[in-house]
């Protein structure tokens, strides 16, 4: 259990308001699904204040949560991913790749950039997890490669079946937050509507 989560909860939900990073409407996912409600957290690195403590707190929880000295790299996931764990590999003293999402390869541009070695512990670094499909194919990739991956770090799991896709491809997510409990302290905190809060409890996969 992550020290201190009520605190780091409540910190959380403030870099949330703050940052405007919770909207609410008709947006359209990666996936083609559309969602009631957004979470854009690649809004954060343009708040310096507020992106050094989630880096910070990121840090800190993968630490508590798992040892760091059984991965050999760091991947982010593009885009979001990509800032978060390019500044953990840098704290972590850990090497940093990410996997090409889709799209024409030239010139030099290869599928995974940076350096994987056949039989490397590569752990996954997203900003949040819905349905597991950014970071499945990333994990398939690194593994076709003859990378390793068994553990996946994301800062919000928005508890819409990712968590279960990816255990079943034989990859565990470590969240730090859930999308419910974080809902739940934004209303006690009367940053969101009762509707907004229901509005987002409805898309929780149960």
């Amino acid at each position: 259990m992550f020290k201190n989560r009520e605190i780091v909860e409540d910190e959380f939900c403030r870099i949330l308001r703050n940052t405007n990073a919770l909207e609410f409407g008709a947006f359209k996912l990666s996936t083609g699904r559309v969602t009631p409600y957004y979470i854009d957290l690649r809004l954060i690195p343009s708040f310096p204040d507020a992106f050094h403590r989630i880096i910070e707190i990121y840090a800190n929880f993968m630490r508590e949560e798992l040892d760091t000295q059984n991965f050999d790299k760091i991947a982010g996931i593009p885009v979001a991913g990509i800032p978060l764990a390019s500044i953990l590999a840098f704290q972590l003293n850990k090497p940093f790749l990410y996997v090409r999402q889709g799209g024409k390869l030239r010139g030099r541009e290869r599928r995974i950039e940076g350096v994987l070695i056949s039989g490397d512990r590569v752990l996954l670094i997203d900003d949040l997890i819905t349905t597991g499909l950014s970071l499945k194919r990333t994990a398939t990739a690194i593994r076709s490669e003859g990378g390793i991956v068994t553990d996946a770090f994301v800062l919000l799991d928005r508890e819409e079946g990712g968590e279960k896709r990816l255990a079943q491809n034989e990859v565990e997510v470590h969240s730090l937050f859930k999308i419910s409990e974080v809902a739940n302290r934004l209303f006690e905190m009367n940053n969101i509507t009762e509707d907004q809060l229901k509005t987002i409890l409805r898309q929780v996969k149960k």
